[in-house]
């Protein structure tokens, strides 16, 4: 130890004897030696899901989240300054009104748990009920977070079932006089495609709001939400281009009507013309408790998610419309192809998937449902995206269903 450090470090702490360190290497040699040591590794192919999702992220992301200019998770607060910032933000609201077919769209919330228990919120807002049915094929954390919501705000909360024979919620929709919203999750939990045509009249007829929660990169082929009748769309964006990172940070998705726009929670940037006739954009609306009085705010998160948001739109910007379907449409093929070669493992052969599905193995593969879901004890919840290779497809086929 230097004797430097030696007055300012207790006795107790103290190394008692030399480390046995090999002697030191130079940087191209400990780069080599660090290689050496990565090719001893027996990277296995990872078949979980559920809500992260490990799909192909071009290196321009990167490279662009990680300039100076845009390295920051917040929205700027002296917008005037930060017009390249809040452009990129406007570009992202823009995107995903595209993707869910809504005219209007926040600046992100902190991830898809919280945008879908905001959008509850929202919905009981507009509706003057406090009673929210939500479907037990949404993603157990999101209903576990929305319980947490809704027990701090006295609000109701009714679970509706979903079918055993097919995997999807079960109907007719339970819906009462004091519903104010209905939430689905499209694919649900399962990876099943719900049925939606027809039911968001359904849902308006009872005075309620109708909800989706959607996986936007199954939006590269299904229908936009609000194409069929969704109120308020939300999601989860770490597919959007965001790695995984042993689970965070996420990316809140939320977008509505323009009816309801002045109920959106967090921040949005609007565009307009300066004095000159050059575009510029500005925090249009700001309706956190930080910016107005508490009572009247439609949300108490103070933050967002700007930098994972930036993100996202670079990753929609090179995917491309042409782009994002091909991606969608290979986790479609690939879990199509692995569950019509299970021969009878899926738990709901008949019902379609987008790229997930619950298969009945007592291999540890995926996640084990037993845990949110006792009546699927024996079954497993597998991830197939468009990084799946069809040898490794094949080795998991032999594991789970053997010939």
């Amino acid at each position: 130890m230097s004797p430097d450090y030696a007055p300012v470090l207790p006795a107790g702490i103290r190394l008692k004897t030399p480390l046995n360190l090999p002697a030191p290497l130079s940087e191209p040699e400990l780069l080599e030696a660090l290689r050496l040591a990565s090719e001893k590794n027996d990277v296995q192919a990872n078949w979980l899901g559920a809500g992260s999702y490990s799909h192909f992220v071009p290196s321009a992301v990167k490279h662009l989240v990680g300039r100076a200019e845009f390295y920051t998770a917040y929205t700027p607060y002296q917008p005037e300054v930060s017009q390249g910032t809040l452009q990129a933000a406007y570009e992202y609201q823009s995107l995903i009104c595209e993707l869910t077919g809504l005219e209007a769209a926040n600046a992100s919330l902190y991830d898809g748990a919280t945008a879908l228990a905001e959008a509850a919120f929202m919905a009981c807002r507009l509706t003057g009920r406090k009673e929210i049915a939500v479907s037990q094929a949404v993603h157990p954390n999101y209903r576990e977070v929305l319980r947490t919501y809704c027990r701090a705000a006295d609000l109701a909360l009714t679970e509706i079932p979903f079918d055993p024979a097919s995997g999807l919620t079960s109907a007719p929709c339970p819906l009462t006089p004091k519903t104010a919203c209905l939430i689905l999750q499209q694919p649900n939990f399962f990876g099943n495609l719900e049925t939606v045509a027809g039911l968001a009249g359904k849902v308006h007829a009872a005075g309620a709001l109708f909800v989706v929660s959607a996986y936007p990169i199954s939006l590269g082929l299904l229908q936009a939400p609000g194409r069929y009748g969704a109120d308020i769309v939300v999601g989860e964006g770490q597919s959007l281009g965001l790695p995984r990172n042993f689970g965070g940070p996420g990316l809140g998705l939320f977008a509505t009507k323009n009816d309801f726009l002045r109920q959106l929670p967090g921040r949005i940037v609007g565009r307009t013309s300066a004095c000159d006739g050059q575009p510029g954009y500005v925090l249009t609306l700001a309706t956190r408790e930080q910016h107005i009085r508490r009572e009247r705010a439609t949300s108490n998160i103070c933050s967002n998610e700007a930098l994972c948001a930036l993100a996202a739109t670079v990753y929609l910007s090179l995917l491309g419309k042409a782009g994002l379907k091909q991606v969608a449409g290979l986790c479609l093929q690939k879990t199509h192809y692995l569950k019509a070669r299970l021969k009878g493992a899926a738990r709901w052969p008949a019902t379609p998937v987008f790229n997930e599905l619950v298969v009945k193995t007592r291999q540890k593969v995926g996640l084990d449902l037993a845990d949110h879901y006792p009546e699927l004890a024996g079954h497993r919840l597998i991830c197939v995206t468009e990084l799946a290779k069809k040898s490794a497809l094949d080795k998991l086929i032999l594991e789970i269903a053997p010939a």
